[in-house]
């Protein structure tokens, strides 16, 4: 069908090019705060009447349609082809028999997305259903006219969606409405579990230096010390290849624990919101002094040197890891142990010995003693949005529905029994390395459950028993220590509902670049420097724009709510 054209400011809008908000995949803190909300429609009704139409009946189109639908393509090497596996098959075959629709996967660089996504917009071309980590894209091509707003569709066509609204609830359907006006650009997808990140230490080098595992911050730096001054007996002839603790571009995140034991622990819901637009916590109080520490450490040799020279989508770290020349890192709760017969864990005991690998350890601790990790609530996971390109907001609708069902679900997650998974005699699946068309080029398959990111099975027992057998050839102990661990001591966000931040629009890309920048400075410069350097850099970020959001949200939260903290 022909698509409606957009006007020639959507098409200019590709130099506002937004960077992504998210995390690499394991549900970044969400801008706003948590769990209170003021959602404008009222979703009470449950019995909405399905749809009643001659080109409709009994939820199936009466003649085919068409969709496209955005797949992220990660570049994995001997992953499967992120349009044309197993799954999109099945998602194929499915669709075409409960809807009679037709679904074509869109690919589209991972960790280019926002770029993409943007030319696409631009170009008129992008896919029905869209998908990505930044909403201040999805606002700035509404705010142009060029995204469509959900909140008619979803209450005309309600009756049609029980399973969307099942798995997503009004909280992560709504999460995103405006409370003024109602309008919803986007649609949650929903965190399974709220695991976010955890430090990881090289256990057999713990072990051959009768090094106990690090519990305290000053215990993981004489640790890390410890692998710099015997880097001769941990790596021999490669000795100059030591890197004791590794950190990549991406400052905010690679040392997001470290950053947020410097939060105060009684920060406000406030003061939490109102900086909290960066993801990566860039203007919070207590920031400048994590990155202080990282520059002492890195001045004394413990960080990558060159870590600030790789930019999104580089190997080269991975491959330090894999190879063993690498003692501790920060990253998703689960990074060692994903992509298989690829993962972390399985190349170094190839390439080191069958006792070498990471596990997790808790040890960056606040001013109160808790080692505290500032996650996401059940939303804050990837946006669903739809362009104003799409002329089947129906069947795109019905789409995310589908894969909502929780049988379709589970099949996405976890594929068929013998080839991608096998049953233990307690019941729990037990994910087994994949070949060809069956390989999941994501952890649990999120790429395909664009609704749903972690395990979620259709038994909730069954879940929790199998979360620990969910990645091949690693060690199930490794796994639930690291499960442990990051559901210990969450703070979840809360979701404030205040006004449309207009300072905001337009002003992702430009900010996350100069954050970056300060970050990987502050952290390379001379210890004499990092005032001036972190002071400079900051005084252009807040210059650039920075400080003007800061205004609008507490302007536009004390408008709403009258207290500083309201938990």
């Amino acid at each position: 069908m022909k698509k409606k054209v957009l006007s020639l400011a959507l098409a200019c809008a590709m130099v506002f090019s937004l960077v992504a908000c998210g995390s690499d995949d394991g549900g970044s803190t969400p801008a706003a705060s948590t769990e209170t909300n003021n959602t404008v429609t009222s979703t009470e009704k449950t019995d909405a009447a399905p749809v009643e139409s001659a080109d409709f009946v009994d939820g199936k189109f009466t003649e085919t349609r068409h969709i496209t639908v955005e797949v992220y393509d990660r570049g994995n090497d001997g992953g499967s082809d992120p349009t044309n596996n197993m799954y999109t098959d099945y998602i194929k075959k499915g669709m075409l028999e409960d809807h009679n629709v037709e679904v074509e996967f869109v690919a589209v660089p991972r960790w280019t997305e926002t770029d993409e996504i943007n030319n696409l917009l631009a170009a008129n071309s992008a896919p029905d259903i869209c998908v990505t980590y930044s909403y201040p894209t999805i606002q700035t091509y509404a705010a142009m006219g060029g995204v469509l707003d959900l909140n008619p569709y979803l209450e005309q066509y309600k009756g049609e969606l029980g399973n969307l609204y099942a798995w997503l609830g009004d909280t992560n359907i709504y999460w995103d409405q405006d409370i003024n006006d109602g309008t919803l650009w986007a649609i949650e997808g929903k965190l399974a579990n709220s695991r976010r990140i955890l430090t990881f230490v090289r256990k057999d080098w713990l072990d051959k230096l009768g090094l106990a595992e690090p519990t305290t911050r000053d215990e993981f730096y004489n640790v890390i010390c410890a692998f710099r001054d015997n880097a001769d007996t941990l790596l021999g002839a490669d000795a100059d290849k030591m890197v004791p603790f590794s950190v990549s571009y991406d400052v905010g995140w690679r040392a997001a624990l470290l950053i947020e034991s410097q939060i105060s622990p009684d920060i406000t819901d406030k003061e939490f919101y109102v900086n909290g637009f960066d993801d990566r916590k860039f203007t919070e109080n207590g920031t400048k002094e994590a990155i202080r520490i990282l520059n002492k450490w890195y001045n004394e040799g413990l960080l990558w040197d060159d870590f600030a020279l790789y930019s999104s989508g580089d190997t080269s770290e991975d491959d330090m890891i894999k190879a063993g020349y690498v003692g501790a890192f920060q990253h998703n709760w689960d990074y060692p142990f994903r992509n298989g017969e690829d993962s972390i864990q399985a190349n170094l005991q190839r390439l080191v010995g069958p006792d070498a690998k990471f596990v997790a350890v808790d040890c960056f601790e606040n001013a109160a003693g808790q080692t505290l990790k500032y996650v996401s609530s059940t939303a804050g996971d990837r946006k669903l949005f739809f362009p104003a390109t799409n002329d089947e907001p129906l069947a795109s609708l019905l789409y995310l529905d589908w894969l909502s069902n929780p049988e379709h679900l589970q099949y996405l997650q976890i594929g068929d029994e013998g080839v991608t998974h096998n049953v233990l005699d307690d019941g729990a699946i037990e994910i087994i390395a994949a070949t060809g068309n069956a390989i999941q080029n994501s952890g649990q398959n999120i790429d395909m459950t664009i609704i749903c990111n972690g395990l979620s099975l259709m038994d909730a027992d069954l879940t929790v028993k199998s979360a620990a057998h969910n990645y091949a050839n690693v060690d199930t102990a490794d796994v639930e220590k690291a499960i442990k661990l990051a559901e210990t001591n969450m703070k979840k966000a809360i979701n404030v509902k205040v006004a449309v931040i207009e300072a905001e629009e337009g002003m992702g890309e430009a900010l996350a670049a100069k954050r970056d920048i300060v970050y990987d400075n502050a952290v390379v410069c001379s210890v004499e420097d990092f005032d001036k350097v972190w002071d400079e850099g900051m005084a252009d970020y807040l210059a650039s724009g920075g400080q003007a959001i800061i205004d609008e949200r507490t302007e536009k939260w004390d408008a709403v709510y009258s207290t500083e903290n309201i938990r």
